[in-house]
């Protein structure tokens, strides 16, 4: 039996190209002494998967070159030399970017799926609805009132943080898309108040039109321009979350930072970021509450679904690009 994993070849400078990557087959690896066997169904793909193809030091350690790649991944355990897991479980796992994967049962976490869609637990029940959930309630330190603004808010965190402010009592969402087609998405499915997409002009501008009254949060998946508006529009007291910064992930040079940051001693404003990895704490509580919402219909989730492990690489590259909306999803 053949297994097709992605190994990173080189390290990108700016837009990753195809040539740094290639598909390799290999054979399905054997399960040792604890471990699990699991085909995996879907994969994630995800914008911080960039910072990890730089030597740079982050958060997370950088993927080596020459070997598979990771990230999250659902699928069915097909064999077993593990206690407590048996052929047939699904499970949640890190350990993407591959078909099989042979990995210690430590690190499986066990899903069920009639309760959601096995991909499900890649995006809206996962780490991106953690994200969410976590960045806006505890980082944001949300409170029932508040004027919220959202950048990247068609993607699979930031749909949900609308949503979510919105369900605990937001005076005002308003969401910023790439397109006009999310932007209609943001207001008629997902309940934003108001919705812009950031192509059409400066974004300062539209979100002062957007927000007259200017915000309280802004849950920021951006940077750039929609960090420097955010300070610009920010109310006292305003708190700013920075999940991501996605339009500079690929710069081969030093962005520049806000030129307003002098603002946030007139609103006495704060601005932190964070990692859904230090909030885990907080995942009976998410679920508790967030699983209800989703499966009454009271928060709405999308997701783009690209077929085929040959694939996965066009997938990544186009969360980049923000062609999806909602969780980008491999299926295998």
């Amino acid at each position: 039996m053949i297994n097709r994993e992605w190994h990173l070849q080189s390290r990108p400078v700016g837009w990753p190209k195809p040539e740094d990557f290639a598909l390799v087959e290999t054979p399905v690896p054997t399960p040792g002494e604890g471990q699990i066997l699991v085909r995996n169904a879907y994969v994630s793909v995800d914008p911080y998967m960039r910072g990890r193809m730089s030597a740079a030091k982050s958060y997370a350690a950088p993927y080596e070159l020459g070997k598979v790649m990771q990230g999250g991944a659902v699928g069915e355990v097909v064999a077993s030399n593990a206690e407590g897991f048996s052929a047939g479980d699904h499970v949640l796992h890190f350990f993407g970017w591959r078909e099989y994967a042979a990995l210690d049962a430590q690190h499986a976490v066990k899903v069920d799926a009639s309760a959601a869609p096995l991909s499900t637990y890649l995006g809206v029940l996962g780490m991106t609805g953690l994200t969410a959930y976590a960045g806006l309630l505890r980082t944001a330190s949300f409170k029932e009132g508040d004027v919220v603004f959202v950048s990247g808010a068609a993607g699979a965190v930031g749909s949900q943080v609308g949503q979510i402010a919105k369900l605990k009592g937001a005076s005002r969402v308003i969401g910023s898309a790439g397109s006009d087609e999310k932007v209609k998405l943001l207001v008629e499915e997902y309940g934003f108040d108001a919705a812009f997409n950031y192509k059409n002009g400066p974004v300062a501008e539209q979100l002062r039109e957007a927000a007259p009254d200017g915000i309280d949060v802004y849950f920021d998946n951006v940077g750039g321009d929609h960090l420097e508006a955010a300070i610009g529009s920010l109310n006292q007291g305003g708190r700013i979350a920075v999940c991501g910064m996605i339009s500079v992930y690929n710069n081969t040079e030093p962005a520049p930072g806000p030129r307003n940051l002098a603002r946030l001693i007139q609103t006495r404003g704060r601005i932190e970021g964070f990692l859904v990895g230090d909030h885990y704490d907080l995942q009976p509580q998410f679920v508790q509450e967030v699983g209800p919402w989703v499966a009454s219909g009271a928060l709405k989730y999308r997701e783009t679904v690209v077929e085929g492990i040959e694939n996965n690489l066009e997938a990544f590259l186009g969360v980049l690009r923000g062609d999806n909306t909602g969780k980008m999803i491999v299926k295998l």
